[in-house]
């Protein structure tokens, strides 16, 4: 079975394109393949440190050109924000929160926006966090993701952990829209023209967040050996991807 070049093809990017501090080494033949292919793609990122055009900045910085649309939660999050709230509170890395400028309050927020802070959590801010869903407003989670390891080495916790407790001491379950989220595939179909229900590849180091996320949509998940998941892959996983890659030479080779 190959993979279709017609139909949308979405990327995660940590652990994908991005191995630490650095592209993959494929990157370049991997873009000039879509190129080449005219495959609709859209890079989806789970980080809420950076933005779409962080993205792009980052890949031109090594020289890579992309030429096809990224997203990350947090630009998926002010969509929105824009579409459902005047005012809310954020919470994530100073350069996120700039994001929601016109609609930051400090009293009373309609909704609270929870993203990744990498080190800058405290137990005041969980605290701000806790007493603002408590007294009613809506809680948003830009991602969940449990771990991840931004010098490609280390693990470290994720925004999810922490979400994790705040729902536990509030009773309220946080609103997704990151990845394994509807809202964010439906964001990249739409920055790609095509409606929700199309058909779709959704290529990701992550089981859960990338892999089951896009299969439950109808989609094709392939993993790829590159990020947080270990090869091989444990044969008591109850995940199991459509397809497994090395690298992203091999993932070009899956395409009729």
């Amino acid at each position: 079975m190959k993979l279709k070049t017609d139909i949308p093809f979405l990327i995660d990017f940590d652990g994908v394109i991005r191995l630490g501090k650095k592209p993959a080494d494929d990157t370049k033949g991997f873009f000039q393949f879509i190129s080449d292919n005219k495959i609709p793609a859209c890079i989806l990122s789970n980080s809420t440190l950076r933005n779409g055009n962080d993205i792009k900045k980052f890949l031109s910085d090594h020289n890579i050109r992309l030429d096809f649309p990224a997203l990350t939660c947090a630009d998926a999050s002010l969509n929105y924000v824009k579409e459902r709230y005047k005012k809310v509170a954020v919470f994530a890395s100073d350069s996120t929160k700039e994001m929601f400028n016109e609609f930051l309050t400090d009293e009373n927020p309609e909704a609270v926006i929870v993203g990744d802070m990498a080190d800058k959590w405290t137990y005041e801010i969980m605290n701000r966090i806790f007493r603002f869903i408590h007294n009613g407003a809506d809680f948003i989670s830009m991602q969940k993701n449990k771990f991840w390891s931004p010098d490609d080495e280390n693990l470290f916790l994720d925004a999810g952990a922490f979400i994790a407790a705040i729902e536990y001491a509030t009773g309220k379950e946080a609103k997704l829209v990151g990845k394994p989220s509807a809202i964010f595939y439906h964001s990249g179909l739409k920055a790609l023209g095509f409606p929700d229900n199309s058909e779709f590849n959704m290529i990701g180091d992550d089981l859960e967040t990338d892999i089951e996320g896009a299969q439950r949509l109808g989609g094709k998940g392939i993993l790829i050996y590159t990020g947080k998941t270990e090869y091989p892959l444990n044969p008591a996983s109850e995940i199991k991807p459509d397809f497994e890659t090395r690298n992203l030479t091999e993932v070009t080779k899956l395409f009729s």
